[in-house]
């Protein structure tokens, strides 16, 4: 996966600081152009809980508590987390049964928790390193170019 020409697109196309469209955007982009996914979204950081935002695929659990599942422990812990097989990680939380591996990036800017941005895919082992290292980079530049004014 080309992630810097992918980051390149997802520049071209996040072409305003509105948190709402660059948020549906950006998960669009990202479930139609990485393939063998089932889902893809955003969890928002808001009242001490990750409460669910834009995503694809089906829907989701809502809300989720810091600490808790693939999403609430890569909040929690500020670090991304890659799970080859979410059915071997304590305390997974299963949305859709058919999720076999995870990817959650979280979102810090200036220094504040905004949310995580997760991605499932129905196939064991589905994300490498260089998958979460890119998808740092892409979840960056959306991070770069977004106006949060509700957190």
């Amino acid at each position: 996966m080309n992630y810097n020409s992918l980051n390149d697109q997802l520049n071209a196309l996040l072409n305003t600081d509105d948190f709402l469209v660059n948020s549906a955007q950006f998960c669009a982009f990202v479930f139609d152009e990485i393939k063998e996914l089932n889902w893809a979204g955003f969890y928002f950081y808001r009242d001490e809980l990750l409460q669910l935002g834009s995503f694809q695929g089906k829907p989701a659990c809502n809300p989720i508590a810091m600490g808790k599942g693939v999403c609430g422990t890569a909040a929690e812990s500020r670090k991304s987390i890659l799970v080859e097989d979410v059915h071997q990680f304590p305390g997974h939380i299963a949305c859709d049964a058919a999720s076999n591996s995870e990817l959650v990036i979280p979102l810090i800017k200036q220094g504040k928790l905004i949310g995580i941005f997760d991605m499932d895919s129905p196939k064991l082992s589905r994300f490498t390193t260089e998958d979460k290292e890119g998808m740092e980079k892409i979840c960056q530049s959306y991070l770069d170019k977004t106006k949060f004014l509700y957190f």
